[in-house]
């Protein structure tokens, strides 16, 4: 299974906040695929081919109730003719997110946990409870995924870009795409999540060696948390599809773009630089917010 790249762009960008001695441009990997969009596919892609290798006819993954790698992997394992179970954190609700709701309509096994016994899930011997699946890690995390994160910079020219700028949430993009960078490049990821120290040593576990490429992970950008949502941010991101006609995520993307400015304006860039943004999709978690919040 292999999906057409050709609708991924890269797409320059001038918001009004951007210093006229500064480039930027954003790798539209949110065009994709409707259903698969961003970097799951990225991540999926090995995964796959390592299930289908191994003789696997379901695959087995996790995450919650506005997953974008449990809607993703739902549609990916359809047309790749696969069956799917999620294993999903907390209790069933009466009226399934939309996220779910997706996964079902493309026919995911879905398996409530408790959020206790989700957090035991890595000592748990899914490969027993189902011996014909394939189980891949939440958010595609595993060598697979950063390997297929791994071809990102080769969809677009993105040697010219002085910085390369993704959101953080496992660290298996930015892994792949520290693999990959050039040398004289630096790639920042902007964890999503609050206190998420953790992540430093989950990237350099999936970095090549040696690792050639300058980067670093920023804390300061989480807003909160994870899906900590603000006006603010919602407003942000608003003014910005008015400016750019890019839409933005209210977990992932908006965030980044949001923590662009802020490092733009503490002089973090030097002048002449040229700032690559990876859009890592997710747009389908805007559901979870009340109609007319978002102008897209």
């Amino acid at each position: 299974m292999q999906l057409n790249y050709s609708n991924i762009i890269l797409q320059s960008i001038q918001p009004a906040w951007l210093p006229s001695q500064t480039e930027a441009a954003m790798l539209r990997l949110d065009l994709l695929h409707p259903g698969i969009s961003g970097n799951k596919w990225f991540k999926l892609r090995y995964n796959l081919q390592q299930a289908a290798a191994a003789g696997k006819t379901r695959i087995v993954t996790f995450g919650g109730a506005w997953s974008n790698h449990i809607a993703a992997t739902a549609v990916a394992c359809k047309l790749a003719g696969l069956q799917s179970t999620g294993i999903i954190r907390g209790e069933a609700s009466i009226i399934p997110s939309h996220t779910l709701q997706q996964a079902q309509q493309y026919d995911m096994e879905l398996r409530f946990i408790s959020r206790e016994a989700y957090r035991q899930k890595e000592s748990t011997d899914w490969a027993a409870q189902y011996p014909d699946g394939f189980i891949i890690p939440e958010g595609g995390h595993n060598a697979a995924g950063a390997a297929g994160c791994k071809e990102i910079l080769s969809l677009a020219p993105t040697q010219r870009f002085t910085h390369i700028l993704c959101p953080v949430g496992t660290g298996t993009t930015l892994a792949g795409l520290i693999n990959s960078a050039q040398p004289q490049q630096q790639v920042l990821g902007i964890a999503v999540l609050k206190g998420a120290a953790y992540l430093q040593h989950e990237v350099e576990a999936l970095l090549e060696k040696p690792a050639h490429a300058h980067w670093q992970l920023l804390h300061d950008f989480h807003g909160g948390g994870y899906a900590k949502i603000s006006t603010a941010l919602t407003s942000f991101i608003n003014t910005f599809y008015r400016e750019t006609g890019v839409p933005l995520d209210i977990i992932y993307t908006g965030k980044m773009v949001w923590a662009l400015q802020q490092l733009l304006q503490q002089g973090y860039f030097p002048p002449g630089s040229r700032i690559l943004l990876i859009h890592t999709g997710g747009l389908q978690g805007n559901s979870s917010l009340a109609p007319g919040v978002l102008c897209f």
